[in-house]
């Protein structure tokens, strides 16, 4: 409880979603490499994650729209589309299709309304939470290919399509708007910009995986996976070597995005090494894969640490500060 009386997690800001993301991302990742015991541990953690933050979503919606109208136009709130995104692509892996439909058409409902909120908004010299725009909407890319690839309907791959390229382009508006500065001093959201990479790579890698796509097409989607991917790495190199050179060992909420990009990268790794026939790539997804679960569970450890020395702290009686 805080000093008046509410639960931690009401107060959670957008940024949470976040770890809702990494974990999903890692489930994933240990489903693919054959972990699946681990892989819904993690699934079952995420699930929980995802429907608490909903709840406070909802809650903040209906009880306090100033809050949320204030919250709903920055970068972080689209981790409300990219969480559900990635949730339900690992739910799709189990066949529960019909719920994968169902985030699928629950992200893409609030995605257009936080995208614009976000975009109006926009200004130079902007934190890693830019790319956000990107990473949402290629989530709708990842789960409407995923699910194409089920054989739920051609035009959730051409629907995948719209929102690989469209992502694109986001990424590029967010490049030319993110204060380059926040490579060296993030607190952990600098990370983004290659996670935005990672999952336009696996968008990308799965779409090369349709049948829909022969010749010319499937070349230029196999291309297109590989690019993406050598940039993902190349940024994700230059991310760690800033870490190494200024390191930043702090809690922050912000550490699940440094998390969530590792995860992508590894699972992005993972899907491509099939689906364009590059075989060393599962490999190396393989490892950043388990780089990716340590650091999830450093994070999750400086978070314990960080609400244990919170309850340790006194609080204030009535008339204190």
């Amino acid at each position: 409880m805080n000093r008046q009386g509410a639960p931690w997690w009401a107060e959670l800001p957008p940024a949470a979603g976040g770890a809702v993301m990494a974990t999903a991302i890692i489930s994933i990742g240990l489903h693919l490499t054959g972990h699946e015991i681990l892989s819904r541990a993690w699934l079952v953690i995420a699930a929980l994650l995802w429907v608490l933050l909903a709840w406070d979503f909802a809650r903040r919606l209906l009880g306090n729209r100033a809050r949320w109208s204030g919250e709903a136009d920055t970068p972080p709130a689209l981790t409300a589309v990219a969480a559900t995104t990635v949730l339900g692509t690992r739910l799709s892996a189990l066949g529960l299709t019909e719920t994968a439909l169902a985030l699928l058409a629950l992200a893409a409902a609030i995605w257009p309304g936080l995208l614009f909120a976000v975009v109006r908004h926009w200004h130079r010299r902007m934190p890693g939470a830019a790319f956000l725009v990107c990473v949402a909407t290629q989530g709708l890319a990842v789960l409407a290919a995923t699910l194409s690839l089920t054989g739920t309907g051609a035009w959730l791959a051409r629907a995948a399509l719209a929102a690989l390229v469209l992502g694109l382009f986001l990424y590029g508006e967010a490049l030319v708007r993110f204060d380059v500065r926040e490579v060296y001093v993030g607190a952990g959201d600098q990370w983004i910009g290659g996670g935005a990479l990672a999952i336009s790579a696996l968008a990308s890698a799965k779409l090369t995986a349709s049948p829909l796509w022969t010749g010319a097409a499937h070349t230029a989607l196999r291309t297109t996976t590989l690019v993406l991917l050598a940039a993902n790495l190349t940024a994700c190199a230059a991310l760690l070597v800033a870490e190494v050179c200024r390191p930043r060992p702090r809690y922050d909420i912000r550490r699940w995005s440094t998390v969530f990009p590792l995860g992508m990268t590894a699972v992005a790794a993972l899907t491509a090494s099939t689906a364009a026939g590059v075989h060393w790539l599962r490999t190396l997804g393989e490892i950043i894969l388990w780089a990716a679960v340590a650091a999830w569970l450093l994070t999750l450890a400086g978070f314990a640490r960080r609400r244990s020395r919170s309850r340790a702290e006194p609080h204030p009686g009535p008339g204190g500060p």
